[in-house]
């Protein structure tokens, strides 16, 4: 790997040193729409903070047999499945030094929100449309390039993930801060968004993380008695 390969994630290893000590070892949930994006940067960040990884909708299939089980499981028992779901939440919420991609079920009840606020929740937004590209070419045989755009399938996608997406919303919002994608690109001056970077992602991440931090410290400075 070449030095210009490396100064992405050096950088973004600097800056979660700088942070690392006012962090101290506060785990930290990545909510939003599922994609390669979200993974991706959950991986870079526990790599840059030295934190373990972990996927919730992954643990939740893993206890349930598979990811075959886990969707036979939520068909015939969604109290059941959402049940395993806040299990699995609790459990990542009473460790530290962690990076948590959650998935949706993390943002559908108070208690599973409740038990983010062990840690620092941020929302992951991407665009729809990039989530849609990503889905049908996963699941095509062939790559299927932007043109797709303009076919029935890839409406039939948007529609679905729209749905999701509005529900989801609320629950979403209610995260400590939001990195958007289509912001980071405009502030990078990037006109084609698929040009941002996991590691353009981090270091909002991480800035973000570093506001929220300082934050909380002067609201406890303020609160000590003279």
């Amino acid at each position: 790997m070449s030095a210009v390969e490396l100064e992405p994630s050096l950088i973004v290893k600097k800056k979660a040193s700088e942070i690392s000590n006012e962090l101290k070892g506060t785990s930290i949930f990545l909510v939003g729409m599922s994609c390669s994006m979200k993974t991706t940067l959950g991986e870079l960040l526990a790599d840059a903070l030295r934190y373990y990884y972990f996927d919730s909708d992954g643990l939740v299939e893993q206890a349930a047999g598979g990811e075959a089980a886990a969707k036979s499981f939520r068909d015939t028992d969604e109290k059941g499945f959402r049940d395993s779901e806040t299990e699995v939440l609790k459990q990542l919420s009473s460790m530290g030094r962690l990076v948590v991609c959650a998935g949706d079920g993390a943002v559908q009840s108070s208690t599973n929100l409740a038990l983010m606020r062990h840690g620092i929740s941020i929302w992951i937004d991407v665009p729809l449309d990039m989530l849609a590209n990503e889905i049908l070419k996963t699941e095509a045989s062939s790559t299927i390039s932007q043109a797709t755009s303009n076919s029935d399938t890839f409406i039939e996608v948007m529609e679905e993930l729209s749905k999701v997406y509005y529900e989801m919303r609320k629950g979403y919002g209610t995260a400590d801060a939001t990195v958007s994608l289509e912001k980071v690109a405009a502030e990078l001056g990037c006109e084609d968004l698929s040009t941002v970077t996991a590691q353009d992602m981090a270091i909002e991440v991480l800035k973000e993380i570093e506001r929220l931090t300082r934050v909380k410290k002067m609201m406890e400075e303020a609160a000590r008695p003279f």
